[in-house]
């Protein structure tokens, strides 16, 4: 029987700028999106019915919602529904990103999902079907789904791909708070501070912004302490807090430095990954 495993890498936004509110309740964004190695993992094999089990150290998290309103089960069904496939899946998620902590983790593992019934089925990964389909889940899917260093514009789902980072030490640092995103959102003031540049990918985040730092940082303090920590490490290229928060990643010189930083973090009792960008 043919088993397909996928991972879910976490996604960090090394910039987002929040343009104005759109009419149908979401934001135009500019933003840079770039993907970990690292992160949940996706396994997907033929069955009779669809199933999905949850492992990994924030399964017990995800066990209190309804399997069947998953993104993963959800982003199953409407596959089997836009592809004309009548089979059942056996679905496994081995989570390990943090929930809702601003790093892409239920689009990241709803793209996987995706990207294993899609080569199980032989559909292309550029089928443009598919990207429908991941634009339908949520406005982070998409990227997630090419998986890729990418510019997002629109609801950040409209995408240009730039070139890769290369295996760059990250560090990311969540203090172990769950974040809102519509919090987050409603507590952005609502001030256009201006255009994401244009250029390398690294020097454009560096003069960039996540225009939602302040609201989360309101909502949750803890944020402080972490980007703190990240700040002031040695060899840092540029910290900053990802997506609507609460984890912030740093990006090192080096791997040393980076697992300096984590092991300093870690003793503050929050959850870590030190990886390498792709």
């Amino acid at each position: 029987m043919t088993v397909i495993v996928e991972t879910a890498p976490a996604k960090i936004n090394l910039a987002l700028h929040v343009r104005r509110r759109r009419a149908d309740g979401y934001h135009d964004l500019e933003t840079l999106f770039a993907f970990c190695r690292d992160g949940d993992r996706v396994t997907v094999e033929p069955s009779a019915a669809t199933s999905l089990t949850l492992t990994g150290p924030f399964a017990a998290v995800l066990e209190s919602e309804a399997k069947e309103d998953n993104l993963v089960t959800r982003a199953a069904r409407r596959f089997g529904e836009r592809f004309g496939v009548t089979g059942g899946h056996a679905i496994t998620l081995d989570k390990h990103l943090p929930i809702a902590s601003g790093i892409g983790g239920g689009s990241a593992d709803a793209a996987a999902t995706l990207r294993a019934l899609a080569r199980l089925h032989d559909v292309p990964l550029d089928h443009a079907e598919l990207f429908a389909l991941a634009a339908g889940l949520g406005a982070d899917v998409p990227a997630c789904l090419l998986g890729r260093t990418a510019r997002g514009e629109g609801k950040g789902d409209a995408l240009r791909p730039l070139p890769p980072l290369g295996d760059r030490p990250v560090l990311l640092v969540n203090p172990g708070v769950a974040v809102s995103t519509a919090a987050v959102f409603g507590g952005w003031d609502r001030v256009d501070r201006g255009p994401l540049g244009e250029g390398d990918a690294m020097a454009v985040a560096a003069e960039g912004r996540n225009d939602l730092e302040p609201p989360a940082r309101a909502i949750a303090p803890q944020i402080d302490a972490v980007l703190a920590l990240l700040e002031g490490a040695a060899g840092v290229d540029l910290a900053r807090m990802s997506g609507s928060g609460a984890t912030c990643f740093a990006i090192f010189r080096n791997a040393a430095a980076r697992d300096a930083a984590a092991q300093t973090a870690s003793a503050q009792g929050w959850w870590v990954l030190p990886t390498f960008l792709q």
